[in-house]
């Protein structure tokens, strides 16, 4: 009987422990003009989260479209404590639609497409060119954020100083599938991984030309991780992505739920199907404002090569490509000295242009 209690007791105890380390806190600064709030508020309709940090509100507005798409970034900011962007913008970290802190279980799947999401960041933007008095913003997309970024500042580019694609998605093609192979092959060859080259051969499909195409885009991300080039260098996916998730204090428990929630729905929406054949070297030729990418040097999620080929071609007023050492899918967390470096050196060249 006292065992019984005991083995009943440990799955309590573990809540409760999870619910202390889940407290649903932000970063906050102890300095009169700085900011740090977290809410939800609608926009065009919808409920949309926001994380808001800066310890300046006169630094200019950093628009983050998060990545996935549908994927809150914000756990990233709450674990790599280096990471001090906020110290030259205000950094609005954006849920969009029925995604992390926003995520409803009524939320109507149909709405949620790329032209909803991009009228949604526009909406976005006037509300925070409001807010804060300002007559352009930043707007950054990462990774599946990009999606969104990229077509939003193509279609106002009157409302941005400049767009920014940090570990930009370039195409779907089967030259993406093929350079994330050659990768994988590379290191678990090295490695003398069998087990990982026989799992890689079976995930793929070789065709005529010796491309690749991948058979199922997630299992193929989960050997990326294991190979060293995913969301964190060197890290699985457990280790880059879910334990910082379960792990962080900016979410509550049932928030923590509910971004795991949103996620999965978000495979399932008109969105997901609108997005699986793009290449931005044909769609988005002409942006009428400076466009800026950061990649790491070992992202073979999006990768670097695909995206410094895309910024030679892209006609745009100013551009530039940074790749960032040490790093591979996330840069500004990875290696935040250079990436916030490099976010500096944009803002000097664009924010009197």
């Amino acid at each position: 009987m006292v065992t019984a209690l005991c083995i009943l007791a440990v799955p309590v105890i573990i809540l409760i422990v999870w619910a202390i380390m889940s407290p649903g806190k932000i970063r906050t600064y102890d300095f009169p003009d700085s900011i740090s709030e977290k809410f939800v508020m609608d926009i065009n309709g919808a409920p949309n989260g926001f994380f808001i940090n800066g310890k300046n509100k006169d630094n200019p507005v950093l628009l983050l479209v998060s990545s996935g798409p549908g994927t809150d970034d914000y756990f990233l900011t709450d674990k790599y404590k280096d990471m001090r962007i906020e110290e030259d913008f205000t950094v609005v970290y954006w849920d969009y639609r029925y995604m992390g802190i926003a995520y409803a279980k009524n939320a109507e799947i149909d709405s949620i497409n790329i032209d909803n999401l991009i009228e949604d960041a526009a909406a976005v933007t006037e509300y925070l060119k409001e807010r804060f008095n300002k007559d352009k913003i930043y707007i950054m997309g990462f990774s599946g954020g990009t999606h969104i970024a990229l077509r939003t500042a193509e279609r106002y580019p009157e409302n941005y100083y400049a767009y920014i694609g940090m570990a930009q998605v370039v195409t779907k093609s089967e030259e993406n599938d093929t350079l994330i192979y050659n990768f994988m092959k590379q290191v678990f060859t090295e490695r003398g991984d069998k087990k990982r080259l026989k799992k890689l051969e079976d995930s793929v499909d070789h065709l005529d030309g010796g491309n690749i195409k991948c058979k199922d885009w997630y299992n193929y991300v989960k050997l990326l991780h294991e190979s060293g080039g995913g969301t964190i260098y060197n890290k699985t996916e457990f280790e880059g992505i879910d334990l910082p998730i379960i792990t962080c204090g900016c979410y509550t428990v049932r928030e923590k739920i509910n971004y795991i929630a949103g996620m999965k729905m978000y495979r399932n929406t008109p969105l997901a199907r609108e997005l699986e054949e793009v290449d931005y070297r044909k769609s988005i030729r002409d942006i009428r404002v400076p466009v800026f990418f950061i990649s790491g040097e070992y992202d073979y999620n999006c990768p670097w090569e695909l995206v410094e080929e895309y910024c030679d071609t892209v006609n745009s007023p100013k551009k530039g490509f940074y790749k960032i050492s040490g790093s591979a899918h996330s840069p500004l967390w990875e290696n935040p000295g250079s990436s916030c470096e490099a976010l500096r050196q944009i803002k000097e060249m664009t924010i009197n242009g």
